[in-house]
């Protein structure tokens, strides 16, 4: 068995609705909710009910925030409702696409009903990322009312998409999945294994969870205030992002590796090269666009939407 084996069997060693201690933080106190919030016939999971409060939290925000891009309200509905559903199909396809042996029966052929159950857990966020940069791609080349500028439009969906995380993580609380390898640290998770041992284990998902609220507080009430380019909180993101996942993966216990290819004798995480890649090419468009290449006011798409509106209600002026 190899590494990347050991790490994938040792989430699926965890009892179904194990219960959940903090022995660290909380003493003795137990969690025992199931991951079920109503037991009727596949059930409605605490997972699926985490992701949309997530969905419906990120568009509020994003509603209240939409007037400081230069984003209208149709254009924010459009991008949404086409959104959301590619946003998961993009996140459960990268999911499923490298877990692929999770997801084939005894005889080795694909299940394909296994796959399609989100709901049970198994979405990864750069699906999701890859997904949604491409609608944004596909929806600011329109002509007319419905275009917008791209990186307005991100800039914008990156805090709703930070919000969908912070509330998303805990559906993998719920599940009794995705955590970290073993620990003695204060903030040590207990679980119990279907063979009724203890183990205590890092809890990446609040790791992760508390580091996108910190980003979103940063974007809500620094970055964005003296945003100087369209692109900046899209960049900013990535780069927050990237350093966290980085930080998280190499505690998690169900990695997907990078072939058989090692740095200074260590296996390579595909999600920790990612996040490197975002890290470096996050870092390299801010100093681009801030140092080297900085940019007028009136090149915000704010401004310049700002502009127009008011060239029409003069010329109506005019007019009358």
């Amino acid at each position: 068995m190899d590494m990347s084996d050991l790490k994938i069997d040792m989430n699926d060693m965890i009892m179904t609705d194990s219960p959940i201690r903090f022995p660290g933080l909380f003493g003795d106190w137990t969690f025992t909710a199931s991951s079920k919030a109503i037991d009727v016939g596949h059930g409605v999971y605490w997972y699926g009910i985490l992701i949309a409060l997530g969905l419906l939290l990120a568009l509020l925000l994003c509603m209240k925030e939409r007037v400081k891009y230069g984003i209208s309200e149709d254009n924010l509905y459009d991008g949404l409702l086409w959104g959301i559903p590619i946003g998961i199909v993009g996140a459960r396809v990268y999911y499923v696409l490298f877990y692929l042996d999770r997801f084939r029966t005894s005889d080795g052929k694909f299940d394909f009903g296994s796959a399609i159950a989100f709901w049970d857990g198994g979405l990864a966020i750069y699906g999701t990322v890859i997904a949604v940069i491409i609608l944004a791609v596909c929806l600011s080349r329109r002509k007319g009312k419905r275009g917008f500028k791209f990186f307005a439009m991100t800039d914008l969906v990156v805090m709703g998409l930070l919000v969908g995380q912070i509330v998303g993580r805990w559906g993998n609380f719920m599940n009794r999945e995705a955590f970290g390898s073993e620990t003695n640290c204060l903030f040590r998770m207990q679980l119990t294994t279907k063979a009724g041992q203890l183990i205590e284990v890092h809890p990446t998902f609040l790791y992760e969870s508390v580091w996108n609220l910190v980003g979103l507080l940063l974007l809500l009430f620094v970055v964005s205030k003296h945003r100087k380019f369209d692109g900046e909180n899209t960049w900013f993101y990535f780069l927050w992002y990237g350093v966290g996942r980085f930080w998280v993966e190499g505690l998690r216990t169900d990695s997907l590796y990078l072939f058989n290819w090692q740095l200074f004798g260590q296996p390579i995480r595909v999600s920790q090269a990612l996040s490197v890649v975002m890290v470096l090419v996050s870092l390299f468009m801010l100093i681009w666009n801030l140092k080297v290449h900085p940019h007028k006011p009136e090149e915000l798409y704010v401004n310049q939407v700002a502009a127009r509106n008011r060239a029409k209600q003069n010329e109506k002026v005019q007019e009358e």
